[in-house]
């Protein structure tokens, strides 16, 4: 079984290792709303005590699909395909997607996704609330002097 391992932490900051990107599969869940076994997936906000996003680790057998479709409420979420190839569906809309496929879908969008290739489909999943980034990448950026320790 697959677990989570703290590498460090302080006041600013966790590092946690996931492990290897073969084995996710073997995370295991008992989904909070269906109380049934999800294998393949992980929730990694606890773990990294994030305050603004949510981020899953998500594996799919060979030809297969998620159980379900679903939406959420206030949150978007941006899912990169790292291994496999397949459909995904918002609303009516259906297309392929693999390796380095992106999807960001708003949240009211219908969302489902199909592993069609002979390997396990590997991506991640970022969540995090629609129209809450006000300032990002160099526009939230401030250089400070370098403070090497390596």
């Amino acid at each position: 079984m697959s677990k989570i391992r703290e590498i460090s932490k302080s006041r600013n900051y966790t590092a946690i290792n996931a492990g290897d990107m073969d084995k996710w599969k073997e995370y295991s869940m008992i989904h909070p709303k269906s109380g049934q076994e999800v294998r393949g997936k992980v929730f990694l906000k606890e773990a990294t005590r994030s305050t603004g996003t949510e981020i899953s680790l998500d594996v799919i057998p060979p030809k297969s699909e998620l159980p379900y479709f679903h939406t959420h409420r206030k949150n978007e979420e941006t899912y990169i395909i790292l291994k496999g190839t397949g459909y995904f569906q918002v609303d009516e809309d259906c297309f392929p997607i693999e390796e380095g496929s992106i999807v960001r879908v708003a949240p009211e969008g219908n969302r489902g996704i199909c592993n069609m290739s002979d390997r396990e489909m590997v991506y991640i999943c970022i969540q995090s609330k629609e129209n809450s980034l006000e300032e990002y990448s160099t526009g939230d950026g401030e250089r400070v002097p370098l403070q090497s320790k390596w």
